[in-house]
This record gives C-alpha cells, sequence and structure tokens, in this order.
C-alpha cells in the first residue's frame, strides 16, 4: 500500500508463531499474548512444526526457544523465518552466537510478562526501521 509509514508496519506485527517445548511456558505466553490482543496461529514444542507452518504462512513474528525437544532447534526455524521474512525473536534461556544473523533480537529467560511484550513492540519498531523507546531488560537488539 502506497503512503504507509513507520507506525503502519509496527502494527503489522499481531500474528505470532509461538515455539517453545516448556508446557507451562508455552500456555502462559499464549495467554499472555492472546490478552494483549494478538492473534497466536499456533503453539509448538518441535522444529517440524514450526517449519510446516512457517511455509504454510500467514504469520507475522515468530518467537523461538533455542533448545527444543526431537530434532531440529530454533536455529532452524529462525533460518526458516527469516527466509520467509519473517521477523524472529529467540526467548532463550541461551542466546546463541548466530542469533544476529538470524533474528531481530533475542530475549534471555527468565523474564516477566511485561518484558517479552515490549520485546515485541521492540522487534516491531526495529522492523520497521525505528528505534524503540523502551528496551526491557534481557533483550539484546540487533539491526534486523
Amino acid at each position: 500500500m502506497f503512503g504507509r509509514g513507520k507506525q503502519d508496519k509496527v502494527n503489522e506485527t499481531r500474528r505470532i508463531l509461538v515455539v517453545e517445548d516448556e508446557p507451562l511456558i508455552a500456555f502462559d505466553t499464549e495467554h499472555l499474548l492472546s490478552e494483549a490482543g494478538y492473534e497466536v496461529v499456533a503453539t509448538v514444542d518441535n522444529a517440524a512444526e514450526a517449519l510446516r507452518l512457517i511455509a504454510a504462512g500467514g504469520i507475522d513474528l515468530v518467537t523461538a526457544d533455542v533448545n527444543l525437544r526431537g530434532e531440529g532447534s530454533g536455529i532452524d526455524i529462525a533460518r526458516a523465518a527469516r527466509e520467509a521474512g519473517l521477523a524472529v525473536l529467540f526467548v532463550s534461556g541461551q542466546c546463541p552466537v548466530e542469533a544476529q544473523s538470524l533474528a531481530h533480537g533475542c530475549l534471555a529467560k527468565p523474564h516477566s510478562p511485561r518484558d517479552l511484550l515490549a520485546a515485541i513492540a521492540a522487534v516491531a519498531v526495529v522492523r520497521a526501521g525505528g528505534k524503540p523507546s523502551r528496551v526491557p531488560r534481557g533483550l539484546t537488539l540487533y539491526g534486523g
């Protein structure tokens, strides 16, 4: 659409894929995002299902833990998401060295619900070419 500004691009980050293999964290994240007005496309605990959903489209942002059960990892998911033009936020206890080239940011675990929401907002601003007014504790942003 012609003439859209940065704020329009920021507001486009609505549909989120959550990739988390810890059931309680996954449940809490899905609930938090839904309550905050995001559409959680799916919450999955493995790379194969995440890759299938990324290929199907309809996602704006992927939040992914790095270490997952089974084959594949958050690194594989981030590569596929970046190739599909999606925003990527690692949410992990340990941000990988590759994070800078694969993700828009990395939020360290443990984090507060408020910090997760602020991290998603910051990633949206960076992706739109702006500079976030607030960067939550534990978030490292990359150029995007």
